[in-house]
């Protein structure tokens, strides 16, 4: 039979197979604290699953991994787990009308965040637990029909051991016997059913709308607690509700709503109905920026409006995982700017989660929002820049096209007509049609069904009078789509800002479109393209906006003079991704780019948009910069750093994002030499707090650099002997500059699996240092020969942080080219999912080598 793969061929034809009448899953977790003499942690686990048999055929399996089944019976009738289970899968036959599956199983803890996840808190020794399934992991913890089109309702049991509480989907209480038991569920799929276990620190609140309550709440380990601000979680959470209720006019259809915030995660967070889970990351120990909060609330919006898009109506197989995760990941920024105090979140869209999909759209495996996913490999891939950010980018552009006001009534449309059940692209395509009058199958053929980014570039013509005879918007792509898009044209002012002065929209389609309502305009200094980001597409400039911008980039202001932003923060930040865009794209010299980020970077206003810019430069000079200029380019952006520290406002957020960025960048003696001060005292600078978070970011370079060895990380780890500090100090011993070093920390990843997933992220984290390059330049022969071996040995989620974070990228040059390549024609039989990550790596460097080469030129 088939290993821990599920083909969508498989899953329609059991979906036509039966459907399940419900769950009840019993767990005895008491096995999670205390000594343990199994080599494999395990818990009980005992399943029965009601179902029928609505189709032709006797016969089927369901999933399950697990070390060992104890005992499996199918109406009564004992079934011999030696014969039936083979690690994965327990074969079914014999199949009547209605049938009554139990399975006992032994399932194991998890340390890579898939299945039952176990953790061990390093401060207090306390264990806590907690489940996390997407895509298909719930057949770690018990049987199932793991697939989102077979929907059930679920009755869960949990033992666990003394003093811990417990939490699911439903609401749950402990019996006179000590089991909790939980409410049973509405039908939900698998992946999104879930447990939480442990001693966790939990904060109640409620949230009232007329005859509607729901109980609120949020937990995180009580080492935490001091850190955790459930009071902004709980506002947040209240803030989106009312949002959703005023425009979904269907009411949270789930009961409570927990929120937990649980240890070495693998994503952001999940919707699990009833009790969404986030990295604890989300948590923050220290001074961070509004940035930060923003993030934050968009995540917890993202995952609310899971509750409708995904949980209460979900796609039938993952080619239409796009249902739920674009729309999702379009809410958060859409509720964050319009029903709390992060107005400007469209801006952080625009400039951060926009160059997430430009980035995967022009990947050699950028695929159709609507993916063909022809198994569980290919849906762990797609959660991707292409389902969140381009989707999402995309229904911005459909909001543009149809109207806000179709738009939200499709959305009520679609809940009502399709609540508990499950939906393909058609269904939602009819309700829009309904709703906008437009040609809906047209735009999503376009939009949902081609892949790849278009180009927009202004051509204009100007009478001997300087003013606009002609302005046209030039597409490029291999697709040629339709674009609902603002064009802003800007002029500098006599204070010198560069301020909007005319607008237009217009529906851009084919190769050239006419602005007509723009001609007899003044000529601007600056054409912006897409201006007010409306679609989705790569801004080009014509030759004197491109002049204006290396002058003039951050006079770029707002023309309303009631605005309180600081600036024109959207305009700017459409610039500063469009020229990061001709960067990547071997169109601006690497060393053009940080020259105008160096000259304008002080001036954002907008704390987002500012660590963005950092983020870019440094991959500017670390990629794309010649070889020759590197340690030029490291300087430059290392005394800008400094000298920016010095100028912020003592206190402010930008001083510390300017901190961040110079301990990033730091090179020099004396820089670590201020660094050095900083941690031990005998430096300051006004205003800047260096507290435990801020100390490992000043410590780090010293680490790299070879300035702080084992003994003095030891002496931080001291300071904080917490989870987030060991994963620091894991980070830090990998990056040091030695070969016993660097082999100690290969192996660890490479030739075992004892590390946790966030020690194995941490690990990679710090191995890969750019300054390190002829350091660790012998792995990248070790990593072509290792990835096949380790993808078929790992979990799936291990074997691609391994594979994607030790491509040798940082040895860009042909001759690493060349060994991707030799691989890949080698192992053309290896798995899909293998080959793609190989191939997008592969792609990152040959751009690199590209903008290097453009980058040449301008030396």
């Amino acid at each position: 039979m088939p290993g821990e793969n599920l083909s969508r061929d498989e899953a329609h034809e059991r979906a036509a197979l039966l459907s399940v009448d419900g769950y009840e899953v019993v767990l005895d977790l008491r096995s999670a604290v205390g000594d343990s003499a199994e080599a494999v942690r395990t818990f009980r686990s005992e399943t029965t699953i009601r179902f029928r048999r609505t189709g032709e055929g006797t016969s089927t399996f369901v999933d399950l991994i697990a070390p060992s089944v104890n005992a499996v019976s199918l109406n009564g009738r004992a079934l011999d787990p030696a014969v039936v289970f083979d690690g994965s899968r327990i074969a079914i036959d014999g199949l009547a009308d209605e049938n009554v599956l139990v399975v006992d199983a032994q399932c194991a803890y998890s340390r890579t965040g898939e299945g039952m996840h176990r953790f061990v808190d390093p401060e207090d020794g306390e264990v806590y637990l907690y489940t996390q399934y997407e895509p298909a992991d719930a057949r770690r913890v018990y049987a199932n029909f793991e697939q989102p089109d077979l929907k059930a309702p679920y009755r869960f049991a949990v033992t666990a051991p003394e003093g811990w509480t417990v939490w699911s989907n439903g609401a749950g209480e402990q019996d006179a016997e000590g089991v909790w038991r939980f409410a049973e569920t509405a039908p939900i799929s698998t992946y999104i059913t879930c447990v939480v276990a442990g001693p966790y620190h939990y904060v109640t609140d409620s949230y009232e709308r007329g005859d509607l309550t729901i109980p609120l709440g949020a937990m995180c380990r009580k080492s935490l607690a001091k850190h955790f601000d459930a009071d902004d979680v709980f506002l947040i959470t209240k803030q989106g509700f009312d949002f959703f209720h005023d425009n979904f006019d269907y009411p949270y259809p789930f009961g409570k709503y927990d929120q937990a915030f649980v240890p070495e995660y693998n994503l952001g967070a999940m919707e699990n109905p009833g009790m969404v889970t986030f990295r604890e990351e989300y948590i923050y120990r220290g001074k961070v920026t509004q940035a930060a909060y923003e993030s934050r609330a968009n995540v917890i919006l993202h995952e609310m409006a899971h509750m409708w898009f995904g949980d209460l109506v979900t796609m039938v197989w993952w080619d239409d995982l796009w249902l739920k995760e674009s729309f999702a990941d379009f809410m958060g920024s859409f509720v964050n700017a319009e029903a709390t105090r992060f107005t400007n979140s469209w801006v952080t869209f625009a400039n951060n989660r926009k160059a997430w999909a430009y980035r995967a759209d022009q990947l050699p495996s950028t695929h159709p929002i609507t993916a063909d996913i022809r198994d569980l490999e290919d849906a762990k891939l797609n959660f991707d820049g292409i389902t969140y950010a381009k989707g999402a980018s995309v229904l911005k552009q459909l909001v543009a096209y149809a109207g806000r006001d179709a738009f939200l009534e499709g959305a009520r449309r679609y809940f009502k007509r399709h609540a508990y059940g499950n939906t393909r692209l058609a269904d939602l395509l009819s309700i829009l049609e309904e709703t906008s009058g437009r040609d809906m199958k047209a735009w999503a053929k376009s939009w949902l069904q081609t892949s790849g980014v278009n180009a927009l570039t202004p051509a204009v013509t100007y009478d001997a009078e300087g003013r606009i005879t002609e302005l046209a918007v030039v597409q490029e792509g291999d697709e040629l789509r339709p674009h609902r898009a603002a064009v802003g044209l800007y002029r500098l002012s006599a204070d010198g800002d560069l301020v909007r002065f005319a607008r237009a929209e217009a529906d851009i389609t084919g190769a050239r479109t006419v602005v007509a309502e723009l001609a007899g305009e003044e000529k601007p200094d600056l054409v912006l393209v897409n201006d007010d980001d409306l679609t989705y597409c790569k801004i080009r400039f014509d030759e004197g906006s491109l002049a204006t911008l290396r002058a003039h980039l951050g006079d770029i202001t707002d023309p309303s003079p009631s605005s309180s932003s600081g600036g024109y923060p959207m305009a700017r930040a459409l610039c500063w991704s469009a020229l990061w865009n001709l960067t990547r794209d071997g169109l601006m010299p690497a060393r053009d780019f940080v020259s105008v980020a160096l000259a304008f970077a002080g001036r954002e206003t907008d704390i987002g948009v500012l660590q963005m810019v950092h983020a870019w430069t440094k991959s500017a000079v670390t990629h794309y910069a010649t070889p020759e200029w590197r340690e030029e380019g490291g300087r430059l952006l290392a005394e800008a750093g400094l000298r920016e520290l010095r100028l912020a406002e003592p206190g402010s957020e930008h001083q510390l994002t300017w901190a961040r960025f110079f301990a990033a960048t730091a090179g020099a003696d004396a820089d670590f030499q201020l660094l050095e001060g900083l941690l031990d005292g005998t430096a300051k600078i006004d205003g800047l707090d260096v507290d435990q978070e801020l100390r490992w970011a000043l410590l780090s370079p010293l680490a790299v650099h070879g300035r702080a060895d084992e003994g003095r990380i030891g002496e931080e780890l001291s300071r904080d002997d917490t989870a987030t500090g060991k994963r620091h100090q894991v980070r830090l011993l990998a990056s040091r500059p030695s070969a016993a070093v660097k082999a100690q920390a290969w192996a660890q990843v490479v030739e075992s699996d004892t590390l946790s997933n966030a020690l194995v992220e941490a690990t990679i984290a710090g191995f890969v240092q750019p300054s390190q390059r002829e350091l660790i330049a012998p792995y990248a022969e070790k990593y072509f020969a290792a990835i096949e071996r380790l993808w078929a040995d790992r979990s799936i989620q291990i074997a691609m942080d391994v594979v994607k974070g030790l491509f040798p990228g940082l040895q860009d040059s042909d001759e690493t080219l060349a060994a991707a390549d030799a691989w890949l024609t080698a192992h053309e039989s290896a798995a899909p999912a293998l080959r793609r990550l190989v191939l997008e790596a592969r792609d990152d460097l040959a751009r690199a080598l590209r903008a290097q080469a453009c980058d040449r030129l301008a030396a």
